[in-house]
C-alpha cells in the first residue's frame, strides 16, 4: 500500500496503432477510471487505468513527457518505456483541462524529486570522500532513483477530429474455429507486448546489478586500504593520541561503508528476484505459445473434417436428387401404363357388351 491514488477521472482510453502509427485503437469499450498514483517510497508518479482486472494504462511520469490537447475533449502523451502513445477522450473540455493541469503539476513534481535525488546523492558522497581522503564513487545514481535519462520522445500524433469511442462492427458470421484462432492471436499479441516490457526491465535490472557489483568492489578495496592504514597508524607510538582519534574516525567510516554495502547487497537480492520473476513470466509465455500452436493444428484438422463433411453432404444431396428424378420418371411410366390398362379395360367392356 505504498502507492496511493491522488486524482481520478473517467475517460475513454485509446492507444496508437503500432503498425500504422496513425490510427487510434480503443482499449476500453466504455469510459473507465483513470487515476494518478504516487509512490512515496520511490517518489514516483504514475498514471494507471484498469478495465476489470486488466491494466490498460501503466505509465510512469517523467520530466520530459508532454501532454498535448489535440481537440476540445481529447488529449494524448507518448510513453517511450511502453513504446506507445496513449489517448484519452473526455466527456467535457473541463475534465480534459483538469487532467492536463494535474499532468503538468505531477510532471513538475517528478522533475523536482529528480533534482533532490541528485542533491542527496552529492551530499551522501561528499562526507565519505572527505573522511576517507580519497575518491569513492557514490552508491546512488540518478538512473537508480528516477529511471534512465535517455527517454526518447515518440513523434506526436495529431488528430483533427475526436475519435469514436467504439468502431463500427460489421455483422459477419464466424465459425467456431476462427473465433478460437482470433482469441489465441489476441493472447499472443498481449504476451509479445508483455515480453517486450519484461525484456526492457530485465536489461535495466542487469545493468543495475553490474553497477552495484562495481561499487561493491570499490567499497571492498577502500575498506582494505583503510584497514591497512589503521595498522600503520597503530605502529607509530609517538602519535598515539592522534592515531587513536584517526582510528576512531576510520572505524566509523568503515562501519558506514559496511552498512551501505549491506544495503546494496539487499538491493541486489531484490533485483535477482525480479529477474527470476521475469524468467518465470517468459516461461509462461512459451507455454501459452505452444498451446496456441496446438490449437492452430487442431483448428486445421477441424477445418479438414468440415470440408470432408461438406463434400459428403453435397454428394448425398446429388444422390438424393438423382433418386428423386428416377422416381419421377418411374411415376410417369406408371401413369402411362395405368392409362393404357384403363383403355384396355374399356375396350374389353365394350367387346363384352357387343357380344
Amino acid at each position: 500500500f505504498r502507492e496511493q491514488p491522488i486524482f481520478s477521472t473517467r475517460a475513454h482510453v485509446f492507444q496508437i496503432d503500432p503498425n500504422t502509427k496513425k490510427n487510434w485503437v480503443p482499449t476500453s469499450k466504455h469510459a473507465v477510471t483513470v487515476s494518478y498514483f504516487y509512490d512515496s517510497t520511490r517518489n514516483v508518479y504514475r498514471i494507471i487505468s484498469l478495465d476489470g482486472s486488466k491494466a490498460i494504462i501503466n505509465s510512469t511520469i517523467t520530466p520530459n513527457m508532454t501532454f498535448t490537447k489535440t481537440s476540445q475533449k481529447f488529449g494524448q502523451w507518448a510513453d517511450s518505456r511502453a513504446n506507445t502513445v496513449y489517448g484519452l477522450g473526455f466527456s467535457s473540455e473541463h475534465h480534459l483541462s483538469k487532467f492536463a493541469e494535474k499532468f503538468q503539476e505531477f510532471k513538475e513534481a517528478a522533475r523536482i524529486a529528480k533534482e533532490k535525488s541528485h542533491e542527496k546523492m552529492e551530499l551522501t558522497s561528499t562526507p565519505s570522500q572527505e573522511s576517507a581522503g580519497g575518491d569513492i564513487q557514490s552508491p546512488l545514481t540518478p538512473e537508480s532513483i528516477n529511471g534512465t535519462d535517455d527517454e526518447r520522445a515518440m513523434p506526436e500524433v495529431t488528430q483533427n477530429s475526436e475519435p469514436r469511442t467504439e468502431p463500427t462492427q460489421n455483422a459477419l458470421p464466424f465459425t467456431h474455429s476462427s473465433t478460437i484462432s482470433k482469441h489465441w492471436e489476441a493472447e499472443l499479441a498481449t504476451l509479445k507486448g508483455n515480453n517486450a516490457k519484461l525484456t526492457a526491465a530485465l536489461l535495466e535490472s542487469t545493468a543495475n546489478v553490474k553497477q552495484w557489483k562495481q561499487q561493491l568492489a570499490a567499497y571492498q578495496e577502500e575498506a582494505e586500504r583503510l584497514h591497512k592504514r589503521v595498522t600503520e597508524l597503530e605502529c607509530v607510538s609517538s602519535q598515539a593520541n592522534a592515531v587513536h582519534t584517526h582510528k576512531t574516525e576510520l572505524n566509523q567510516t568503515i562501519q558506514e561503508l559496511e552498512s551501505t554495502l549491506k544495503k546494496k547487497e539487499e538491493e541486489i537480492e531484490g533485483l535477482k528476484q525480479e529477474i527470476e520473476n521475469a524468467r518465470e513470466l517468459q516461461a509462461q509465455r512459451d507455454s501459452l505459445t505452444q498451446k496456441l500452436q496446438e490449437v492452430e493444428i487442431r483448428n486445421k484438422d477441424l477445418e479438414g473434417q468440415l470440408s470432408d463433411l461438406e463434400q459428403r453432404l453435397e454428394k448425398s444431396q446429388n444422390e438424393q436428387e438423382a433418386f428423386r428424378n428416377n422416381l419421377k420418371t418411374l411415376l410417369e411410366i406408371l401413369d402411362g401404363k395405368i392409362f393404357e390398362l384403363t383403355e384396355l379395360r374399356d375396350n374389353l367392356a365394350k367387346l363384352i357388351e357387343c357380344s
